[in-house]
């Protein structure tokens, strides 16, 4: 079956750092490209960064320059390292594979249960 399991989410104040991991399963991961998004209620779900198969890296506006997307292939695991965090990043972080709109890598059940993400004053 296909799993995709994130974790690293948690509360910090403006300027802190984490690290989210995804562990992914059932699916050939080394020739998947893979994303983070972002989940705010009420608002559009934001691909956040998005890294591919052949180490390409995208990195929404919002964040360029903070955070760090990597993966490590030998363990089927993506990583976003979140640095000098503010307020606008909290939300709810999930892990997709295929590196598409959030829309279609839900739909496709590519999609993991999420971690939350609060950035304080």
């Amino acid at each position: 079956e296909v799993k995709l399991q994130e974790s690293g989410g948690g509360s910090v104040q403006d300027g802190g750092s984490l690290r989210l991991s995804c562990v992914v399963s059932g699916f050939t991961f080394d020739e998947t490209d893979m994303g983070w998004y972002r989940e705010v209620p009420g608002q559009e779900c934001v691909l956040v960064s998005r890294i591919s198969s052949d180490f390409t890296t995208y990195y929404d506006d919002s964040v360029k320059g903070r955070f760090t997307i990597s993966r490590d292939d030998a363990k089927n695991t993506i990583y976003l390292q979140m640095n000098n965090l503010r307020a606008t990043d909290s939300g709810v972080y999930y892990c997709g594979a295929g590196g598409g709109s959030c829309h279609w890598t839900r739909l496709g059940g590519y999609w993991g249960q999420g971690t939350q993400v609060t950035v304080s004053s």
